[in-house]
């Protein structure tokens, strides 16, 4: 079996260096472009050097984890102990990830494996390790993603009780974006339904105001309930507008500004708007 030095470090860096994209952006840490660069570097380096070394087989597995500690190392923009423990264990759990799809796709389709020193050694195309390999980073980037966003919400959750005509309990979203206000009071936003159980179909609004989204714009009422409990906190005569929430389970978007320095900054979810229009 021929091997060519160049093919073989540029696809083992191309590798190391979508895992170490991932497990940064799992551990939401900044991605440095010439450090992601550099790690991927040493990482294809070590790819050619691990297979030439004369170790006993255990000795070179201990080898490997510390070659993969090194380039995560390399790829962490911070020096605290946390943030790259955090990493080296993502970047693991991730090679792991990959390393068993490919392991799975290559004996489905019938390629032969044989343990060498510490190695796993078969023939696979590089076209079908790089397809494998593209699949497995988009998968991995929109899990990220969602994991996030619902880390996100689960931070800036809210349980709410409102009294109206009727009292609803309801989650709650404290949106750093929401800064409505009508008449300079800040406004939270309910969606239909909530706002339905909430006030009846007889309840007066005291006015309307234009809502700005990604939607468009459109003129909502405003009504006020009788008092919101949300967060530790008791507010009378809150008011309260009708439109689309857009985070499932959560029908109650929150006025960043009635929790200003008491929540944090948590992540913006929606960017609104809007203007007093009157009763």
């Amino acid at each position: 079996m021929v091997v060519y030095i160049e093919y073989a470090f540029l696809e083992n860096a191309l590798l190391d260096g979508l895992l170490l994209f991932l497990a940064l952006r799992c551990m939401r840490l900044r991605v440095s472009g010439w450090r992601l660069a550099l790690a991927a570097a040493v990482g294809g380096i070590e790819s050619l050097l691990f297979p030439v070394l004369t170790l006993p087989a255990w000795c070179l597995y201990f080898v490997k984890f510390l070659g993969g500690a090194l380039i995560a190392v390399v790829s962490c923009p911070t020096v605290a102990l946390r943030p790259c423990l955090g990493l080296l264990s993502a970047f693991f759990l991730l090679t792991f990830a990959l390393g068993g799809l490919l392991t799975a796709v290559s004996s489905f389709f019938g390629a032969e494996l044989v343990e060498g020193r510490g190695f796993w050694i078969g023939r696979a195309p590089v076209a079908l390790v790089l397809a494998l390999a593209a699949v497995f980073f988009l998968a991995m980037a929109a899990l990220i993603r969602l994991l996030h966003r619902k880390r996100a919400i689960g931070r800036a959750a809210v349980a709410c009780i409102i009294e109206g005509v009727r009292t609803v309990k309801a989650k709650g979203f404290l949106d750093s974006g929401n800064l409505l206000t009508f008449r300079g009071e800040p406004v939270s936003v309910l969606t239909p339904v909530a706002a339905l159980a909430l006030f009846g179909g007889a309840a007066r609004p005291v006015g309307r105001i234009m809502m700005r989204s990604a939607g468009g714009e459109r003129s909502s009422p405003v009504f006020r309930a009788k008092r919101l409990t949300a967060g530790g906190r008791r507010i009378d005569g809150a008011l309260f507008a009708v439109g689309e929430v857009g985070i499932p389970d959560h029908p109650v978007l929150l006025n960043a500004s009635l929790w200003e320095g008491k929540h944090g900054h948590p992540e913006p979810v929606e960017d609104v708007a809007a203007k007093d229009t009157g009763n």
